[in-house]
């Protein structure tokens, strides 16, 4: 039995040249999708766009940057969505749509998930606490931090 780096056209495990192509491919979907957050986007389309299935794209973007590329797309719908909500001038329903949601009750389970609140309650809170702020730094203020990356509690030493 043929191992698949055997086959032609198919690259040794090990190939740098290989893995750096690959790399290329995965950066020009997460450069895709900041770009196009706001367009109705599927991984099935994003795969096709640079020649792989689905499953592959799938497998290897959560090796490259930790996390699916469904759930890339939703963190920056959502980053954005915070912006908007912040400004204060748009219902949550508008921002849900403004950002590509197309399923209002998705787009406030996963900001919640993301964000600890509920869209309504971080305009609410946020627009207050983001006054006067420039928007620079209200984007790194306010940015959603996933369990994963909450820092530990610092051990009490006192």
């Amino acid at each position: 039995m043929r191992r698949a780096w055997e086959n032609p056209g198919v690259a040794h495990p090990s190939d740098p040249s290989r893995h750096l192509r690959d790399l290329a491919r995965l950066r020009r979907v997460r450069d895709r999708i900041d770009r196009e957050y706001a367009r109705p986007l599927n991984v099935e389309a994003l795969a096709r766009s640079v020649h792989m299935s689905a499953g592959h794209l799938s497998r290897q973007f959560r090796l490259a940057f930790g996390e699916s590329p469904y759930a890339y797309l939703m963190t920056r719908r959502i980053e954005r969505a915070m912006a908007l909500l912040r400004r204060g001038d748009l219902q949550v329903t508008e921002v849900c749509y403004a950002v590509g949601c197309a399923s209002l009750g998705t787009f406030t389970t996963r900001f919640t998930e993301l964000v600890g609140v509920s869209p309504g309650a971080y305009r609410r809170e946020a627009a207050e606490a983001t006054r006067g702020m420039p928007s620079c730094v209200a984007r790194q203020v306010t940015r959603p931090v996933r369990n994963r990356e909450a820092p530990a509690d610092e051990p009490d030493l006192a």
